[in-house]
């Protein structure tokens, strides 16, 4: 798959097989979300505002197989803006091809060409399968993360 994977930014056509991989995902981590946050989170996908999320995809022979949206924000502790890693899925089908290898490398990239100087994510910890390409391509840290209550 490696030799015909493109990977590129969201597009507005993209929107039917991007909707079908985000639910599929959000699947995977036990959640849904509205109709509404489909609507507002896509818009903000392809908006302009450098303070919203940003998305890339990856395609295969004009199929979507894989996404990621990352956002950079600033941070406390230095000057430039940091890159937050949100979601990265890709399709059951494409897993261990190297489609969420490239969509972070695409994400790093990003991240370069903007000066950030780092690029984070998290999972859960029994997401074993991308833990394994995690503890490849990054570090992981012993930080705990906590919501409100």
């Amino acid at each position: 798959m490696a030799e015909t994977l493109t990977i590129r930014a969201l597009r507005p056509e993209d929107r039917r097989e991007w909707a079908d991989m985000w639910r599929d995902y959000l699947a995977f981590y036990e959640t849904t979300v509205p109709p509404e946050t489909y609507d507002s989170t896509f818009a903000r996908l392809l908006g302009d505002d450098p303070h919203d999320f940003s998305c890339f995809v990856a395609e295969n022979e004009g199929q979507l197989v894989g996404l990621t949206h990352y956002l950079f924000h600033r941070h406390a502790w230095k000057v430039e803006s940091v890159c937050y890693l949100q979601d990265l899925f890709a399709r059951p089908e494409a897993r261990g091809t190297g489609v969420g290898r490239a969509l972070i490398q695409a994400v790093y990239d990003e991240a370069d060409r903007q000066g950030a100087p780092s690029v984070y994510w998290l999972t859960q910890e029994f997401n074993h399968t991308a833990r394994k390409l995690y503890d490849r391509i990054g570090t992981q840290t012993p930080f705990i993360r906590y919501n409100r209550s």
